[in-house]
């Protein structure tokens, strides 16, 4: 049945790229509105979940539990879209097996987080399941991503890289960034934003001690940025030395003018006290910066074996004519 309906529907590449870009940009959004959550003290504004206020009950008009219903409608809206990149994959024409898994891990994601999410409520903002829940927002555009990167060519089109040193160089900072990023929310975790309104209580990080964990935080959360930040230098001026493959310096330049970005941000926020609006300026830049890294991985490429020969599976025509011959008898 289910290889019946594949035959008598199908969807373009070049549609179905559209449909990936649309759940990119709301796995991005729901980080947004995440924070938003957090950084208004929102947390708690709904008391239930997945009801806000009991079955059949509207949220109250309180800004908190509006909020927080919000965030909740989005997160429902981006699981439409998620399940759509999902299961439109199977009737892409060429069918690609790798799409699938991508677009699978989309709705299995949202669900994660729709447990977590769940239990965040259920444990009083637990500092530990906040962080989860945003790291696992993260994971979630790496597989965004990669779908919306993969969907836009074919195995073939892309050239291998020679650059075997530079490649793995860009890949280098991928650990940099996360830990970068996990610091980062240890220390939204430690501060005045974790997530409470007043009369609530929540836990937040007291590892270093109350009243000091957060300064503690910050400042091996700026040497990790630092580190970050000197290492995408070195790799950008490393991938412009003679007989470099360059397709990753212009995501990367993107990437360090984030960067940049960040620090006066990040820098501006804690001599005023953390405000609000700032600290969420951050996270999205913070969500930016990584989705950029993203496409500066993409852009470095796969490698060349180091053969010299592709292997059987990547032996693909390049020349228009051939590739557009081999889609067709990939949909046949």
């Amino acid at each position: 049945m289910f290889a019946s309906l594949r035959n008598r529907f199908e969807i373009s590449p070049q549609r179905y790229a559209q449909v990936t870009a649309i759940a990119l940009v709301g796995l991005a959004l729901i980080v947004l509105t995440g924070a938003a959550v957090r950084l208004t003290d929102s947390g708690l504004g709904c008391p239930d979940w997945p009801q806000c206020y009991g079955a059949g009950q509207h949220p109250a008009l309180e800004s908190h539990a509006i909020i927080e219903s919000a965030n909740r409608i989005v997160t429902g809206l981006l699981g439409v879209v998620v399940i759509a990149a999902c299961v439109l994959a199977f009737f892409r024409r060429p069918y690609r097996r790798h799409l699938a898994i991508f677009g699978a891990l989309l709705p299995l994601g949202v669900i994660a987080q729709a447990i977590l999410g769940a239990l965040v409520v259920k444990y009083d903002l637990r500092p530990e399941l906040v962080s989860g829940h945003f790291i696992i927002s993260m994971m979630l555009l790496d597989a965004g991503f990669a779908l919306m990167w993969c969907s836009r060519y074919e195995p073939w089109d892309r050239r291998r890289s020679w650059d075997r040193k530079g490649v793995w160089a860009v890949r280098a900072l991928v650990p940099l960034g996360q830990l970068t990023i996990l610091a980062g929310t240890i220390a939204t975790g430690s501060g005045p934003h974790a997530g409470e309104f007043e009369g609530q209580s929540v836990q937040r990080y007291t590892f270093e001690g109350i009243g000091t964990t957060l300064e503690w935080v910050v400042q091996r959360h700026a040497v990790i940025a630092a580190i970050y930040g000197f290492a995408a230098i070195g790799v950008w001026f490393y991938l412009r030395r003679p007989g470099g493959d360059r397709r990753a310096l212009k995501p990367l330049t993107v990437v360090l003018f984030l960067l940049l970005a960040q620090g006066i941000v990040g820098y501006v926020q804690w001599e005023l006290k953390l405000p609000t609006e700032i600290v969420w300026v951050h996270v999205a830049l913070a969500t930016l910066n990584w989705l950029a890294m993203l496409w500066t991985i993409a852009a470095a490429g796969r490698l060349e074996p180091r053969s010299g020969t592709l292997p059987a599976a990547d032996q693909r025509p390049t020349d228009q004519a051939t590739a557009t011959a081999g889609a067709g008898a990939g949909a046949a």
